[in-house]
């Protein structure tokens, strides 16, 4: 019998129980520990050849050269003409390498060329801003887009490493002069509103002109009808006309578009349905 009188497992029944116990934990730690230790292996070899590791939980490895882009880490600002306000640029530089570098290698040649090229960029942008008002924000995001395109990519070299960069810049105004520009962006808004309400009127009317002329053409044997749609051909042309107008002198004077007639004045006298026939 393997029980004690009392029921109880024999003390070397109990030993042989937690001997084969301990053996079981122990191998399973040791499996465990074994590949954990050939994993952590495989990793460190790969990081040695400048490889990704290989199994399947490894991501694929990126075609092409690596790219890191960092942002200014500040806005860059510049001053306008008269030296009172001052443009802000918010600057983005994308580094690269022909070399096959590693992530880390490249962030730190990027730390430490960046704040060349942030120079570079600044001096680029204040000899741009250095004759616009202060509100000319747009003109200066082109002119420095401008100069940016003539000399698209920037090198940087430190031994025999070349770090290659393309900046890429945007252009804010100086707060403290927007509230003096609201008013008059408001009014522009305004008048290119009004012009766009005039311009689909006026292409209405000629959409509308077309139409009656191409319905009075087939009864044009009734006088009536024939005068009709002269009439509406004549209107046609006004609107015509009208359109060309618009669209000529928002080209030259954009303020003073929205002041042409809100209707061509030959159908301010005159019905736009034809007489009965």
């Amino acid at each position: 019998m393997t029980d004690a009188p009392d029921g109880r497992p024999r003390p070397a029944d109990q030993w042989r129980h937690r001997g084969i116990r301990g053996l079981t934990i122990a191998r399973d730690a040791s499996v465990r520990g074994w590949r954990w230790w050939a994993r952590t292996w495989d990793r460190l070899v790969a990081e040695l050849q400048d490889e990704a590791p290989v199994g399947s939980a490894a991501a694929p490895s990126p075609s092409g050269p690596l790219v890191e882009q960092r942002d200014a880490p500040r806005l860059i600002a510049v001053p306008a003409r008269g030296y009172v306000y001052s443009f802000y640029l918010r600057a983005t530089f994308a580094w690269s390498s022909p070399a096959s570098l590693r992530a880390e290698v490249l962030s730190w040649y990027v730390q430490y060329f960046q704040p060349n090229a942030i120079q570079r960029l600044t001096r680029i942008a204040a000899d741009a801003a250095r004759d616009l008002p202060p509100h000319r924000a747009g003109d200066l995001e082109l002119a420095l887009q401008q100069a940016l395109a003539e000399d698209p990519v920037w090198h940087y070299q430190r031994g025999d490493i070349v770090i290659t960069c393309r900046p890429d810049a945007a252009v804010r105004l100086d707060e403290r002069i927007m509230p003096a520009l609201q008013p008059h962006v408001d009014r522009l808004v305004e008048l290119e509103y009004q012009f766009d309400e005039q311009l689909r009127q006026a292409r209405y009317a000629e959409e509308l002109s077309r139409q009656w002329v191409t319905l009075l053409g087939a009864h044009a044997e009734d006088q009536d009808i024939a005068d009709a749609r002269e009439h509406m051909l004549t209107a046609q042309k006004d609107a015509a006309r009208w359109i060309t107008e618009l669209l000529r002198r928002h080209t030259e004077h954009p303020t003073d578009a929205v002041t042409a007639p809100p209707i061509p004045p030959q159908q301010t006298r005159e019905t736009s349905t034809p007489p009965n026939s």
